[in-house]
């Protein structure tokens, strides 16, 4: 059954094929399922990633992410309503997911200027009508993003409103069997890219070129975006979190890049890895840094058991020694399905109670974090891991290889 999808998924371009169908179908049944047990009736969403995973109705993504242009109302017992951009509804015509697709009202400052208030009421009243029919007066709402004056809208028509997260963020941390073979297509496109990555890295190319060569790989292979253009040489290599940008990478200089991507049917792709430029040997720093981030990275990966508390995960972290602490990376390890997502697992701070309650559960897909930086050399390396939480322990998802040249014995 799995190669079975996996063949029609890689050869079928659009989002419209009986398989995705059943994704979709099977998406929303989770979200109707976690509202339930959430005691939440109805939900209205305007986040394109939550639109996007409980309906499969994609449009204008990025746009939308900056603007309350579109949103979803969906009841645990009844119809799921997109309302979609003006002039956009036949993008979402046959999706199995959608009982109706509507014009959006436009509840933002761009969208109404100083006419919000009243905008912001017509939109209202608008749910309000569907709302009454399938729950009743005083229904309890969950919702995500929207103009506080909309929310205060739909309070003023003694409606309860709640965050849609607590349904959302708990529906998406599990992934389904059903699901796999998507996110495993998306890993192998990115790679794919990737690959066209590693090969342009020539000395003198600019670390923009360099970046966009992976944009196009990725967009070529029906990737939606990148999230950040995280690619940095030389000695932009430390401190990390610098973008691409128009300097020429040198023989010899270490790049870090990490994928960051939304890709094939909107499923997230995150690893990193660092390269060595050019010809030249790595420097007994650079092996190093290297070493010190690989053996990082592995030594986590295998704490992630399922079952395991999170903060047992931190306390059993492989010890960041104290010359690099003030650099490291600022989690353990982060939650992935189409965005990044629960959970966020941080280190352990001396005196501090851990922050975030919780374990690892099969089905969960998180992201083990290295980065290794000096003061002295002005070098880091930025390594990570995508990994599937199963019954057995964790599976790594990212194959793309490590640097052979830097990973070597240590020094």
């Amino acid at each position: 059954m799995i190669d079975e999808i996996l063949l029609e998924i890689a050869d079928e371009p659009s989002h419209r094929s009986p398989a995705a169908f059943n994704l979709l179908l099977a998406r929303q049944s989770r979200v109707k399922e976690v509202m339930k047990q959430q005691s939440i009736p109805v939900i209205c969403i305007t986040h394109p990633i939550n639109v996007l995973y409980a309906t499969g109705a994609r449009n204008m993504t990025v746009f939308s992410l900056m603007n309350t242009s579109r949103y979803l109302l969906m009841f645990a017992e009844g119809p799921t309503i997109l309302f979609d951009f003006w002039g956009c509804s036949h993008l979402a015509e046959g999706l199995p997911t959608l009982d109706e697709i509507k014009v959006a009202t436009g509840v933002s400052y761009v969208a109404a200027g100083t006419g919000l208030k009243d905008q912001a009421s017509k939109w209202a009243d608008e749910l309000a009508s569907y709302i009454l029919e399938y729950v009743g007066e005083g229904a309890l709402i969950g919702v995500d993003r929207f103009h506080f004056a909309a929310l205060d809208a739909l309070r003023e028509r003694g409606f309860t409103i709640t965050d849609s997260d607590q349904v959302m963020a708990k529906a998406r941390s599990i992934k389904m069997p059903i699901e796999m073979p998507f996110i495993n297509e998306a890993m192998r496109r990115t790679e794919q890219a990737t690959v066209e990555l590693a090969d342009s890295l020539e000395a003198g190319a600019l670390e923009i070129e360099i970046w966009a060569e992976f944009y196009r790989g990725l967009i070529a292979r029906e990737g939606e975006y990148i999230s950040t253009r995280l690619l940095q040489s030389g000695p932009r290599t430390f401190p990390y979190f610098q973008e691409a940008g128009p300097r020429p990478i040198q023989s010899g200089e270490l790049l870090c890049f990490d994928t960051d991507t939304i890709g094939y049917h909107g499923y997230a792709v995150d690893y990193s890895r660092t390269f060595l430029c050019g010809t030249d040997r790595a420097t007994d720093q650079q092996k190093h840094l290297y070493r010190l981030a690989y053996d990082q990275l592995n030594h986590n990966v295998d704490l992630f058991q399922p079952g395991t508390e999170f903060e047992e995960i931190a306390d059993k972290a492989w010890p960041i020694p104290e010359e690099h602490k003030p650099y490291s990376y600022y989690c353990l390890a982060h939650g992935l399905g189409m965005s990044g997502e629960y959970p966020n697992i941080p280190h352990k701070q001396p005196g501090e109670p851990y922050p975030l309650k919780g374990r690892l559960k099969p089905g969960m897909i998180v992201c083990a974090e290295s980065y290794v930086g000096s003061e002295l050399s002005h070098e880091g390396v930025k390594l990570e891991d995508q990994l599937l939480i199963t019954e057995s322990g964790p599976q790594r998802m990212s194959h793309f290889p490590f640097d052979d040249r830097l990973l070597v014995k240590e020094i």
